[in-house]
């Protein structure tokens, strides 16, 4: 079993689709194993991104992730990087297939409604970002 750690961002989360990212998680066989919601501080925005830093949209995608509430969890299945990646569909919503998460409620790119690990050591550095092994079922 593998885990990953997926975030509905602030525009998913005005935008009312919380249960429905999970759901679609769910009936593809995903497990939540650790779910919160919790604001971030541009500064732990930054942190969590600290990997695009040097990135052009770096200030941009920090400030989004601070604006408002998140949903963080952490998903188990089998290939659940993989998985959630596909469910979620492409950053850009206008090349996200049909039926996916970002083509269905994305405005754009950077508001592309979620997160998700894109990697085996991308997770291992996410999912301690949000979850203590206590908070985890």
């Amino acid at each position: 079993m593998e885990r990953t750690l997926s975030i509905v961002k602030p525009d998913g989360v005005q935008k009312n689709v919380i249960g429905e990212v999970i759901s679609r998680f769910e009936k593809n066989g995903l497990r939540v194993v650790g779910l919160k919601m919790l604001a971030l501080s541009k500064k732990e925005a930054e942190g969590f991104y600290i990997v695009h830093k040097a990135r052009p949209f770096y200030d941009s995608l920090t400030a989004f992730m601070s604006e408002g509430s998140i949903v963080a969890m952490v998903l188990e299945g089998d290939n659940a990087i993989d998985k959630v990646r596909t469910i979620m569909g492409a950053t850009n919503p206008k090349e996200a297939a049909s039926g996916t998460i970002r083509a269905d409620f994305a405005a754009d790119i950077e508001r592309n409604i979620v997160h998700g690990s894109d990697s085996t050591a991308s997770a291992l550095f996410e999912i301690p970002y949000f979850f203590s092994a206590l908070e985890l079922a």
